[in-house]
């Protein structure tokens, strides 16, 4: 579970700051690692795997704990690449969500994917599979700029 402050658990709807997520870019020849999430925010959507960094753990130490409790496998984190603010408001302009994520180049090393934990999917996918799937724009915009597809 990702944690603020004191030790209490971090609340992720409607917070009272912003929280710290990780995410990790694997990429396996013409094939990158993506999930479909589960439960908001972006549910649904297929994205770069990951999820919320724990007090006293690293950029690095969160992405391969995320990714291998997301999608079974494990890799070696490696530097940031990307980030981005995601807020999210409600109807009447309340933050629901506010993220500042990070992700990160990382290698692939061992495992077969599998969905787990708040993932509704996770596959490897070429840039042409990716053309068909709801996928977010940040996730979109990141691959374009590594030159994932190219």
């Amino acid at each position: 579970m990702s944690r603020t402050g004191g030790g209490k658990p971090g609340k992720r709807e409607y917070p009272d700051c912003p929280r710290v997520g990780v995410g990790a870019i694997v990429i396996d020849g013409d094939r990158v690692l993506l999930v479909r999430r589960g439960i908001p925010p972006s549910q649904g959507l297929w994205a770069i795997p990951g999820g919320g960094v724990e007090i006293g753990e690293t950029l690095a130490a969160a992405a391969e704990r995320e990714i291998l409790e997301e999608t079974g496998i494990r890799i070696e984190a490696d530097r940031p690449v990307y980030s981005f603010d995601f807020i999210e408001r409600d109807a009447s302009g309340e933050v629901r969500f506010h993220y500042v994520i990070v992700d990160l180049a990382a290698r692939y090393l061992e495992g077969e994917v599998r969905a787990a934990d708040d993932a509704a999917d996770a596959r490897w996918l070429t840039w042409e599979e990716l053309r068909g799937l709801p996928v977010s724009k940040n996730t979109l915009k990141v691959l374009r700029e590594i030159g994932f597809g190219s």
